[in-house]
């Protein structure tokens, strides 16, 4: 019994390891990416709150070393503006997340992770347009939503494009931005999870060896389309 649970969770963390290469990969060219596919996946085997905060480790992780090779392609302006509102928002999220315990709220951040997860997935951020003053709305509100469920890179790249940035710099930009939301948030989820988040070390360093993989083949990949 206990040699059948051991292969499984060796199978479960494999697969881990093999959808955060893609992921990380994806978030080098698209600037998002990596909580979308980890965050339910690891959801299923540790329940959804553990999960955001467990994701949150290797999202920081790959953010932080993708920020770092790109640094120099940063919109500094949209950081400032765009960005530290969206910061704000995902802090604001990540304080409710830890002030409402309830059962009725997982329910909730599982339909808006599946929501989040469907609008990436299916292409409809891409088809959300934004004007500049709309964008700082919407950089709040998928600030909050990343605070809240881990998941906000689609609404809030969506978001960017209507401040104009493009290229290169969309992608530093976002990575940046993302680096500040995780900044705020992640200090709120270990204020009480942090025993249940480490719980799920495992997961946490499949995850981690899969987005830097996948983030330094996805850099590659970025400088040759740019």
């Amino acid at each position: 019994m206990v040699g059948v649970q051991r292969r499984t969770t060796l199978i479960f963390n494999i697969i881990i390891a093999v959808v955060a290469t893609l992921a990380g990969a994806i978030a080098s060219i698209a600037g998002f990416g990596i909580g979308s596919l980890l965050t339910p996946l690891v959801a299923s085997q540790y329940g959804m709150k553990t999960a955001v905060g467990a994701v949150a480790i290797p999202h920081l992780i790959a953010t932080v070393l993708r920020f770092w090779r790109l640094r120099s392609d940063v919109d500094r302006g949209v950081f400032l503006g765009f960005g530290l509102m969206n910061a704000a928002g995902s802090l604001a999220g990540a304080l409710i997340r830890l002030w409402v315990e309830n059962p009725i709220l997982t329910i909730v951040l599982g339909i808006l992770l599946v929501f989040a997860g469907l609008i990436g997935a299916l292409g409809y951020a891409d088809e959300m347009r934004f004007d500049r003053r709309t964008a700082m709305a919407a950089g709040v509100l998928s600030g909050a939503f990343g605070g809240l469920v881990g998941n906000q890179g689609g609404i809030r790249s969506a978001a960017m494009l209507g401040l104009g940035v493009q290229g290169p710099a969309f992608v530093a930009t976002a990575t940046a931005i993302g680096v500040a939301v995780d900044a705020v948030r992640m200090p709120v989820y270990f204020i009480t999870e942090s025993a249940k988040i480490f719980s799920a070390w495992p997961a946490i360093v499949a995850g981690v060896i899969g987005v830097v993989t996948g983030t330094l083949v996805g850099e590659r990949v970025l400088r040759r389309i740019f």
